[in-house]
């Protein structure tokens, strides 16, 4: 399998008028980039997946590591990008290559594999649409009505044979918005199939604010004993304490508290229903119980949206600890840190509580679905 994927990630998205580049805002749960990776990787037609970034936005690449991924840095233009990924492709004996926008995270597998089969018996292969309004094109100073059923949109992925795209793009100086100019500039054959309506490009920040989307909510409670001689873990780190909480697992009652809350935003019962007290999940950690729940989240296309934490205890002290929880609960949960709070809360001395005997959490979660 000689197939590669290239998505072009380093355009600075002037007309977004955002701080944070597109490519890496948050749409539909996680990073832009993140969509188009993501149905690269499952499509499993693809040997490696190239993502071609610009080097100023280094710091904003955070995206799930996968060993396909490989990282490159683009050029001033697109073709340029375009061109710096087929050169690291050039002793790498590949087939087929596949070109996308970033900016583009709706298109399906199915039509990757349709632009595939389709690429049997072509060099190059490209999806496009139809425009629905009145289209008008101005030349001269005079505005020309157009047959709209003659004007096709284009979109991406674009397909091509590896080595005919590749000589194009070493011999272009002129700038292109897409691959396909290259052929249809110099009269080759493209082959145009039917793409999608929902593959839009997203250009401004009210695209990403237009997704439809439904939103559930969750509470989630959990207290337990503190026991000497047992480690203590909190939002999935260990804490240096003097005592740790007792339980059928590893005890972690903030990650038991998000566990409930995710279940009752999904509908799905409670913690006791999925992770009885037998002898499989015996001492298990905690951060393995709300990855089986995170993977059913996925699987039913829900996102986590935000979490709020009341963690109540005299002792440890949730300020010392407030960050390194955030972070561990942001790759848990694969969610921005900006969308987690934390808070302490004690009882005044109260209850087992209040002597240092029980520590409890309680959680509100909000999840999202797209439609």
């Amino acid at each position: 399998m000689n197939n590669y994927f290239i998505i072009l990630a380093a355009g600075k998205g002037s007309r977004f008028r955002s701080k944070i580049p597109k490519q890496y805002i948050y749409y539909k749960g996680k990073p832009l980039l993140q969509h188009s990776i993501d149905k690269a990787i499952k499509s499993k037609l693809f040997k490696k997946i190239l993502i071609v970034i610009n080097k100023n936005h280094k710091k904003y690449l955070n995206i799930n590591k996968n060993k396909k991924i490989i990282i490159l840095y683009g050029g001033k233009e697109r073709q340029d990008s375009s061109l710096k990924a087929l050169n690291y492709l050039k002793r790498k004996k590949t087939s087929k290559i596949f070109i996308h926008d970033a900016a583009r995270p709706n298109f399906s597998i199915k039509l990757i594999k349709n632009l595939k089969k389709n690429l049997i018996k072509h060099k190059a292969v490209v999806p496009y649409i139809y425009n629905e309004n009145s289209t008008k094109y101005i030349k001269n100073k005079r505005v020309i009505n157009l047959d709209r059923s003659k004007v096709l949109f284009t979109q991406t992925p674009q397909c091509f044979d590896y080595k005919l795209l590749y000589k194009l793009s070493n011999n272009n100086k002129i700038k292109i918005t897409d691959e396909a100019s290259l052929l249809i500039n110099k009269n080759l054959n493209v082959k145009f199939i039917k793409g999608e309506s929902k593959n839009i490009k997203i250009t401004t920040l009210n695209d990403i604010k237009s997704a439809d989307k439904k939103i559930y909510y969750g509470i989630g409670f959990d207290i337990h004993k503190l026991v000497k001689n047992k480690n203590l873990y909190l939002g999935g780190i260990k804490i240096p304490f003097h005592s740790g909480l007792k339980g059928h697992s590893d005890g972690d009652a903030i990650l038991h508290s998000i566990i409930d809350s995710i279940l009752g935003a999904l509908r799905k019962k409670d913690i006791g229903t999925h992770f009885s007290n037998n002898k499989k999940f015996k001492d298990i950690r905690s951060t393995k119980l709300l990855n089986t729940i995170i993977t059913i989240l996925k699987k039913n296309n829900y996102s986590v949206n935000n979490v709020d934490i009341n963690l109540i205890c005299e002792r440890p002290k949730v300020s010392i600890y407030r960050n390194r929880i955030i972070n561990s609960l942001s790759k848990l949960l694969s969610v921005n840190k900006n969308k987690i709070n934390l808070k302490g809360k004690t009882v005044e001395k109260l209850g087992l509580i209040g002597k240092e005997k029980a520590i409890a959490c309680e959680v509100i979660t909000s999840i999202i679905k797209y439609v």
